[in-house]
């Protein structure tokens, strides 16, 4: 019975004029670059392009958890109530800017390539969990995307539906679309790197990287 409603509540939103607009608007969301998308490019010069899918699926994860909130309402409390919402703001500036000054001291200071042994294995291992933990948390303490869900999110819910269904779907929409891109990215990352310029190019990404999140951190702080 309980699939049946769902299979139900997936048509209607997908065959709604809701829907549609949704998908133009997340589409523009999602391949506006930020700091999910040098994210993404940093890491994949960093490890891979495993690892820059580890990182996507991080930070698209995190898009169920503002999903969830905005159902609930909680995101709509963080905005209103002062001390809340500061609190995630400088919680997203200060990790914006640890992780800036990570890129930027790989940047200034290179990497080697990793060798084939054992104890690379178990690394490169370590590295896919600190992706995927760096992406989630880029996206979850990110006030910008807890106010877009808490924004835009309801616009596209009908309100006659289960909202906290509706959201989820929606959700995963927006997951399959920033997975795409994302993961496209890190290819296009990818094969650069197969050019012979993988060591200029990683350092490039992290001075970059680093720069650009170490600014997003001082202005979200600042603001």
């Amino acid at each position: 019975m309980i699939a049946g409603a769902s299979s139900v509540c997936v048509g209607a939103i997908v065959f709604s004029e809701l829907f549609w607009a949704y998908l133009v608007a997340i589409t523009l969301l999602t391949v506006t670059p930020g700091v999910d998308t040098l994210l993404v490019m940093r890491n994949t010069g960093r490890g891979g392009l495993k690892d820059g899918c580890v990182t996507s699926a991080g930070i698209c994860s995190g898009l169920f958890i503002h999903a969830t909130l905005s159902a609930l309402g909680i995101s709509l409390l963080l905005v209103e109530t002062a001390w809340a919402f500061s609190a995630l703001k400088w919680a997203g500036a200060c990790y914006l800017v640890w992780l800036g000054i990570g890129s930027l001291r790989q940047a200034i200071r290179g990497e080697d390539q990793p060798r084939a042994t054992e104890s690379s294995v178990v690394r490169q291992a370590v590295s896919q969990r600190v992706s995927f933990r760096e992406g989630l948390l880029s996206n979850v303490l990110n006030p910008k995307t807890a106010l877009f869900y808490m924004a835009l999110l309801p616009q596209f819910v009908d309100p006659t539906g289960n909202a906290f269904q509706q959201s989820l779907i929606l959700a995963g929409v927006h997951f399959l679309l920033a997975m795409f891109w994302q993961c496209g990215l890190a290819w296009v990352v990818v094969s650069f790197r197969g050019l012979g310029a993988s060591i200029r190019l990683k350092r490039a990404l992290n001075a970059l990287t680093g720069g650009f999140f170490v600014a997003m951190g001082a202005k979200l702080a600042a603001n």
